[in-house]
């Protein structure tokens, strides 16, 4: 991946894991769904969807974590930091935990998600909101908005 391609790097909290994305993400969310809140330590997870063939590890070795279940939870080794996601069924993106990400600050939420489980308190500036997940069929236009939620 050359300099020119390289839009944004980021890592684990103690450095060890490293990783880079060559293109911008397809969409931000917040998820508040019970099991991100545990995961996190907080009211929800923020995290920006991306072309799998846009994020590149080049540090480190992730391990899988979590529950193990259906969608694989990458972490640092080390420091145990939740680094990414690869949603189960739709291989071609990696969902990243957009706080790890070396200037992350302009990464706010476009949607929320698991809005059923939500702390009442906890608000973000999201356009869309889902009660669960978004249906597969919702997210070319879900891209679409975001591309020019993106622009304005």
């Amino acid at each position: 991946m050359s300099a020119e391609t390289l839009l944004q790097v980021g890592s684990c909290r103690c450095n060890e894991v490293r990783f880079s994305l060559s293109e911008p993400p397809v969409i931000t969310m917040a998820c508040h769904c019970t099991g991100c809140q545990k995961m996190t330590s907080s009211a929800f997870s923020l995290s920006a969807l991306y072309a799998a063939g846009a994020f590149t590890v080049t540090q480190g070795c992730p391990v899988i974590g979590g529950l193990h279940g259906v969608d694989r939870h990458y972490f640092c080794p080390r420091c145990m930091s939740w680094l990414f996601t690869r949603p189960h069924g739709i291989d071609e993106f990696v969902n990243v935990r957009a706080s790890l990400l070396d200037n992350f600050r302009a990464y706010r939420p476009f949607m929320e998600t698991w809005t059923c489980e939500k702390l009442p308190w906890a608000n973000t500036p999201a356009v869309e909101s889902f009660a669960k997940l978004p249906e597969p069929h919702d997210f070319p236009r879900l891209m679409q908005a975001y591309a020019a939620f993106g622009k304005g």
